[in-house]
């Protein structure tokens, strides 16, 4: 999931294929405790569910990083839309505009502050990656194995998974579900660092421009990478 420029993306490298920028929003409330409640096979269910018959996601999101002493180091908020598979857009908002573009078979990363663009083929390297499980094409028992179901607060069931991949920079990745709808996305790296993610307003299926999913290099910003057409 770095302010602004190196420490970010290495931060988003790890839990979103890569790129994590992180803006001023209002912290995240955490909920009560929460407690096993169920087998491993209730949280493959629940999953399957959300991801039967998804074609894209739209939502607003807030953001918190949290150290490893669980304190709040930084926050953020923005916009995000989804369409399976491989194409995503993150835009995060002032003070610290930030953009994270899939075009199916790059990753783009721009910070108009730093005039610099960031971009890295989409390649196997992100299978088992946060991004890749929203918006990836594969199986989730592919590159995930479920871990732990619990029950939180205000009745969100929490489905915790660890990936299968040795090389990722996180080490577990919590979803949270009110009812069958994915209401947040808990994070943690291998530095101890938790992010967390609340998706507010999302909507499945939405119409989508395939231009969101494009993107070309502004005049003038420093390009590092390949960027030619393709």
């Amino acid at each position: 999931m770095q302010l602004p420029g190196s420490h970010k993306v290495c931060s988003w490298l790890g839990l979103f294929a890569g790129l994590s920028w992180l803006v001023v929003a209002q912290p995240i409330a955490h909920s009560a405790e929460p407690r096993p409640i169920a087998s491993v096979d209730a949280g493959y269910q629940r999953v399957d569910r959300f991801m039967q018959g998804l074609t894209g996601l739209e939502a607003s999101f807030k953001q918190v990083l949290r150290d490893s002493r669980g304190q709040v180091a930084e926050q953020s908020s923005g916009t995000l839309t989804v369409s399976r598979p491989d194409r995503f857009r993150w835009d995060y908002a002032a003070p610290h505009a930030q953009l994270i573009v899939s075009d199916g078979t790059r990753l783009w990363l721009y910070d108009p502050d730093l005039e610099q663009v960031t971009v890295r083929a989409l390649d196997q390297s992100l299978a088992g990656t946060p991004a890749m499980l929203l918006s990836g094409g594969g199986d989730l028992r592919d590159a995930f194995t479920v871990e732990r179901v619990e029950q939180g607060g205000e009745g969100t069931f929490w489905v915790q998974l660890v990936p299968k991949r040795g090389d990722t920079d996180f080490r577990r990745v919590r979803l949270g579900f009110r009812g069958d709808m994915l209401r947040f996305m808990e994070l943690e790296d291998k530095l101890n660092q938790t992010t967390v993610l609340e998706f507010v307003g999302l909507k499945r299926n939405p119409v989508t421009d395939a231009s969101q999913f494009a993107f070309k290099p502004p005049a003038g910003a420093d390009v590092i990478g390949d960027a030619s057409p393709r």
